[in-house]
């Protein structure tokens, strides 16, 4: 027994109360996420319109999620944060749990099965193994190296290619990815990994996915904060039941998908998903640029300011006038200039919205955590509107200040000489990098020449306002610094 479970031991265990649905998908990552998120348009779309499209989730990496979720048949509850309070709602279309790690045969089995014809994914930027900078497969990773020599695979990737081989060996068609992961133009994206990866093993099979398959883009949008034990603690008191995994989550959704699924298994190749309020459309860009930019990029910004600061929440953060005044202003004369809105969209309504959702005390999104991963987060959030207010002689302030954050936060001391625990997959890199630079005149420009992150061209003509921006945080402070910006 976990210890969690046994601090709840005289309670009983969540269990599932409805039929358990046949198995449609595979979904890589079952993260909090996905469990908040996709799961729970799927299981309304099911309720709705019937299908078989129970989720077998795979778990990449650590057996935490199936050690959690398998004892209670899988359910969990959602607990939706209102500033009205609490709904909650138990989610029951996930129907297995497997452990990568511990039988990746399995996994592939799963995935190549004739009744799988959607393989979904939210493993984070950082598990694609790819360049952030350039979008391709990276090819001197570890886990890429390993995949290529190996039938039983280590990377997201490698699952999805040798599934996809073993589907074509068997003459089945292949399935849909879909990536439900904040990536630029993700489907895309992905189907280039996977091609790029599938010509290294087989051209011929790389020729059949590119031929055959379907890599719809998403745009996903739902603030989920980590669920801590004093949670699952009082989801317990209130309902006199254990749930070892329930995951917490913002009223608002949304989800835009292209709608490209595999054509050989016509109506049966998704489930009824605009009935659940998923909008399905020709071309997701627009969507995905309002989202990445306004959104996310706003959130690595107040992650970084914010933490430097001393913040321990976005929600904290945005109350602060001085940060609403900063936000509002990056949304109006930076972010919202940089693309074209979807047809329909009222981007000022957008970001009112986006204000209200952040300041949401309901929801205690901590700045550390979505400061995570920043080396794979900051091209799509970041540099891409840099790159393109700069093409239009746009001048970006607050996301310079906001780049300049960044390379304080991954320096591992924050502004009043405290350590700091930076957790990104380039950590040792951008700590060698840094060393190696301990003037702010060499640090910047080393930084901003890390190619996996930052395209040349950009990274040259930001060296200046980057470096005056950096002294400005480290001589003055968050606060000041935006103040005087505003």
């Amino acid at each position: 027994m976990s210890t969690e479970a046994g601090l709840h031991a005289d309670l009983p265990r969540l269990a599932r109360q409805n039929t358990r649905p046949k198995a449609g998908i595979v979904h890589l990552g079952l993260g909090a996420f996905f469990r908040a998120f996709g799961a729970v348009y799927i299981e309304e779309a099911m309720a709705q319109s019937g299908g078989d499209w129970g989720i077998v989730g795979v778990s990449l990496k650590s057996p935490r999620m199936r050690d959690q979720l398998a004892p209670q048949d899988c359910v969990y509850t959602a607990v939706e944060l209102g500033q009205d309070g609490e709904k909650l709602h138990q989610v029951e279309s996930v129907v297995a749990i497997m452990v990568a790690q511990e039988d990746p045969e399995a996994v592939i089995a799963a995935m190549a099965a004739a009744d799988t014809r959607i393989v979904s994914l939210t493993i984070t930027e950082k598990g694609y193994c790819h360049d952030p900078a350039t979008g391709r497969l990276n090819r001197e990773h570890p886990e890429i190296k390993a995949d290529l020599v190996s039938e039983l695979p280590l990377s997201a990737p490698g699952f999805l290619v040798r599934a996809l081989q073993r589907r074509k060996a068997a003459g089945l068609p292949p399935f849909t990815v879909l990536t439900c992961d904040n990536l630029p133009e993700n489907g895309r994206l992905v189907k280039s990994i996977v091609l790029d990866f599938a010509r290294l093993l087989d051209p011929e099979l790389a020729d059949w996915i590119e031929t055959r398959g379907r890599f719809p883009a998403t745009m996903v949008d739902r603030i989920v904060p980590a669920t801590k034990p004093e949670d699952i603690d009082d989801l317990a008191a209130r309902t006199g039941q254990f749930d070892a995994a329930p995951v917490l989550h913002e009223p608002f959704r949304q989800w835009v998908i292209e709608d490209d699924f595999v054509p050989d298994y016509g109506a049966g190749a998704r489930p009824d998903l605009a009935v659940a309020g998923v909008e399905l459309v020709e071309d997701v860009t627009a969507y995905e640029h309002m989202k990445l930019r306004m959104l996310n990029g706003t959130h690595s910004s107040l992650a970084y300011l914010g933490y430097l600061a001393g913040h321990d929440t976005i929600a904290d953060t945005v109350t602060d006038p001085v940060f609403a005044r900063f936000v509002k202003g990056i949304w109006r004369n930076e972010i919202i200039p940089s693309f074209t809105a979807p047809n329909g969209v009222d981007l000022q309504v957008y970001a009112d919205a986006l204000l209200a959702r952040f300041a949401n005390s309901a929801i205690r999104h901590r700045t550390w955590q979505i400061a995570m991963d920043g080396s794979q987060k900051l091209p799509q959030r970041i540099l891409g509107t840099m790159r393109d207010n700069l093409a239009a002689q746009r001048p970006c302030p607050g996301l310079i200040t906001a780049l300049a954050a960044w390379m304080i936060y991954v320096s591992g001391t924050d502004l009043r000489g405290q350590p700091i625990d930076v957790r990104d997959p380039m950590a040792e890199r951008l700590k060698d990098v840094i060393a190696n630079a301990p003037s702010l005149s060499e640090r910047v420009p080393a930084l901003l020449g890390i190619r996996e992150i930052f395209e040349p061209e950009l990274a040259g003509r930001i060296v200046e306002p980057v470096t005056s921006a950096h002294s400005r945080l480290m001589e003055n402070g968050v606060i000041a610094t935006l103040e005087d910006m505003a």
